[in-house]
């Protein structure tokens, strides 16, 4: 049989803060990163293309008719009145 015997290594009582911080703080910037990103291209991109696309084929004075019509306007009346 071996009889060698194994150290077993100290734990690490000085800077034990400053190489977790140092690990945790690279975590915590590549996944504000990746969600900045995933923001940008998943929410706001997307958000943008739709408010284009509502004002390319938006015409403000036919809204404001149909809103005449149906008499949301005090200053205004409907045709018909």
């Amino acid at each position: 049989m071996s009889t060698t015997v194994k150290k077993i290594p100290k734990p690490q009582l000085r800077g034990l803060l400053r190489s977790s911080l140092r690990v945790h703080l690279g975590i915590v910037a590549v996944l504000s990163i990746a969600s900045g990103i995933a923001w940008k291209y998943g929410i706001a991109e997307p958000r943008k293309k739709r408010y284009a696309d509502f004002y390319n084929s938006y015409d403000a004075e036919k809204d404001f008719e149909r809103m005449r019509q149906a008499g949301v306007f005090q200053s205004c009346r409907p045709d018909g009145e």
